[in-house]
This record gives structure tokens, sequence and C-alpha cells, in this order.
């Protein structure tokens, strides 16, 4: 590969444009060339740890192994208090049918329960690993705080931001302009411990 560019190169395990989107912008002070894993032909992983840490290592390991190169996996979701913390680690897929079924099915599943019980927090794992074998992977993790909207609102972000209202702002997550989410989200927090360990690697 003759690209000029390959050695601020990483990979993004993940074909979500949305998070490419995010993450490109987050650490583009580090200088870094960050590229979708299609880029490099990398198959889709079997997500089957147990928690967000897990499944985002599964996906770091398998990108830079088959890209060859240093590689970020970030693994999300939403948590719900009412829900016992689903749907978690499950949420890309809870209704396996893309993210506005997703956000359709929560609001079934909370239908009835009131604003006070609506509680819920983003999660963003964020792993950095060198190479494939990479024994010590960064590791870094940002949550975010609010609540389970009872209808869907804002049209920005991607994913359950529409249903997520942020208190601090009194809005929703879809509803926040780019510039104040990537201060605030989970993914904004993880990527900030991550931009601050890159720098300092």
């Amino acid at each position: 590969m003759s690209n000029p560019d390959i050695k601020h190169s990483v990979v993004l395990a993940s074909g979500n444009a949305g998070k490419l989107r995010e993450l490109t912008d987050l650490l583009a002070p580090l200088g870094l060339r960050l590229q979708p894993q299609s880029n490099f032909d990398v198959p889709e992983v079997a997500e089957d740890g147990l928690s967000f840490v897990e499944n985002a290592i599964i996906k770091a390991r398998a990108a830079a192994r088959h890209s060859g190169l240093p590689c970020i996996a970030d693994d999300s979701g939403i948590e719900v208090d009412y829900l016992n913390g689903a749907p978690g680690i499950h949420s890309a897929r809870y209704s396996a049918h893309g993210d506005e079924a997703n956000n359709k099915k929560l609001l079934r599943a909370l239908e009835g329960v009131p604003e006070s019980r609506r509680g819920a927090r983003f999660q963003c794992v964020l792993v950095y690993m060198r190479h494939a074998l990479d024994p010590t992977p960064l590791i870094c993790q940002g949550a975010w705080e609010g609540r389970i909207l009872l209808d869907p609102a804002g049209e920005h972000g991607f994913g359950y931001d529409p249903l997520f209202y942020v208190p601090e702002h009194r809005c929703s997550s879809a509803q926040l302009s780019k510039d104040v989410k990537n201060r605030i989200s989970h993914r904004a927090q993880a990527s900030a411990l991550l931009y601050n360990a890159l720098r300092s690697h």
C-alpha cells in the first residue's frame, strides 16, 4: 500500500458513518487519518462479549489483524434504568431493523412509564490497539446521563439521539448542534480521554 498518509492512518473498527464523522472531528487535532474498516475489507465479527469493553476489544483486534494498522474500536449503547440496563450492549441490534425500529421498540418497552422512571445513560468505550497482538490496549470510557422522552424529537445525530433527553440543555440529543454534542456526549468524554492518552503516548 503506497498511501503517503499511511503512517498517520488509524482504522476505525466500525461501518457506522455517524461514529466515523464524530470520531474524526473529535480526534482531528492529533493529525490522525481515521479510515473506516471497509477500506481494508475487514469482515464483520461476532460481538459476543458480555460488556462494552469486551466487544470493543474483539472489534479492534479483528480490524488491526486484517489492516495491519493501529485501530480504534467504539462500543457504545444506551442503558435504561427501568429496563435493568437494556438494551445495553445490544443497542445497535435491539430490533434487528435499524435506528428507527430500535427507537420504536424502546418506546413500546417504556409505554406507560412516567418520566420520573425513564432515567438512562449513553455509554461509550473506546479501545486503541497498536497492533492485533497488543497486550495493553488503551481503554477509555465515557457516560452521559439523561432520560428517555415520550416521543422522538430532533433531526441531528443518529441512533437513539431523538429519544435521549439532555437535562442541562432541555432538549434531545438530536436537537443539539454538532459542536455542543461533541463537547458533552459519552463519545466526546471517551474521546477526550483517548486524545490525552495518545498525545502523551
